[in-house]
């Protein structure tokens, strides 16, 4: 009788236990990986992913670190990468033509007083009297790949400047390390990159900042997060999920630098996002102090400006196919910014 009753016991034990390692399982975190370039541009996902923004929804989250933009495009649809968060590059622009990939929110904002994008000079183009935006004809320009924003950003600005677009010639490096490389040695005369990356060129003392994008052109989204259509389609509570961190976190790290009149400010969580950041990028916390870039709290889109990114690269025959806003973004998970 004693027998049995033990083996009854270890019978209730057994089942007991099985469900509630069926039931762990059940509600284990989903794994997702996020896609940046090794810039700020994946700050808020590395917020999100430490104050456990994912984790409240769910989702066990790891950031992967690229060297450029347009391979993220590629990872995220082949399934490598479940997001990526950059610069929208003409490859981006193909596969949305295709119809494989979508914008569900904004990344960086080029923004007035905040850092994304800058243009170096190498100290010996300097020295020669490259001193100003305006003398920028006749000089070769540095780039991690031709095709990206970066090349965009430039060509506005030479434009801006009366200077003819033919007479710049850019060099596609294929890596920022490559790209720092050849600046600092005067094989090329300017160098188009994010904030981070140009901190620890000047840091050095082996360029000089000419001037920032932000500073000398309108307001406007720098970067984008997207995702592969199918996706979308099939992952939907993934998506939305990933939103939700992801927007707590850009939230988080907009009310770190931006005060409430728009401008930069340090607020009083600014140590804590910069000591993420920096531990992330594996840089000097004074690096990422100096070199903040602006996010929206909600990460909304400006569908607007990556029509006219999509436009520029029709008409640099980088891509073949036009899209339309309706096109780019999935209105079903991204919050538009009003006109």
């Amino acid at each position: 009788m004693k027998t049995h009753t033990v083996r009854m016991f270890l019978r209730t034990a057994l089942i007991a236990a099985t469900i509630l390692v069926v039931a762990g399982a059940a509600h284990a975190a989903e794994h997702v990986k996020l896609c940046s370039v090794r810039s700020f541009g994946g700050g808020p996902t590395m917020v999100a992913i430490e104050k456990g923004f994912f984790a409240k929804q769910g989702l066990d989250a790891e950031i992967v670190m690229f060297d450029s933009a347009q391979p993220i495009a590629v990872a995220v649809v082949s399934g490598d990468c479940d997001f990526g968060a950059a610069g929208l590059s003409a490859a981006f622009f193909n596969f949305v033509a295709q119809g494989t990939l979508k914008v569900i929110a904004a990344g960086t904002w080029e923004h007035k007083g905040f850092q994304s994008v800058g243009i170096l000079v190498s100290n010996q183009a300097y020295a020669a009297g490259l001193k100003s935006f305006k003398d920028m004809a006749g000089h070769t320009v540095g780039i991690t790949q031709l095709g990206t924003p970066l090349q965009y950003y430039l060509l506005q600005l030479a434009a801006k400047y009366h200077v003819p677009e033919t007479s710049v010639r850019f060099v596609p490096l294929q890596s920022n390390s490559v790209v720092a490389s050849a600046i600092a040695g005067g094989q090329v005369d300017l160098a188009v990159q994010t904030a981070v990356p140009i901190a620890t060129v000047v840091s050095k003392g082996d360029a000089r900042v000419l001037g920032w994008t932000s500073d000398k052109l309108p307001p406007h989204q720098g970067e984008a997060v997207f995702t592969a259509t199918k996706t979308t389609n099939d992952r939907p509570n993934v998506v939305k999920a990933y939103l939700a961190g992801l927007r707590a976190g850009e939230a988080y790290l907009h009310d770190a630098v931006v005060g409430p009149d728009g401008q930069r400010h340090e607020g009083p969580t600014l140590p804590e996002v910069i000591a993420i950041v920096a531990k992330y990028l594996q840089q000097p916390e004074s690096v990422i102090r100096q070199n903040l870039p602006y996010f929206d709290p909600q990460a909304r889109v400006a569908p607007d400006d990556l029509e006219a990114l999509d436009r520029w690269y029709i008409e640099q025959h980088m891509v073949k196919t036009p899209v339309k806003a309706e096109d780019i973004v999935d209105m079903r998970y991204a919050i538009p910014m009003p006109k």
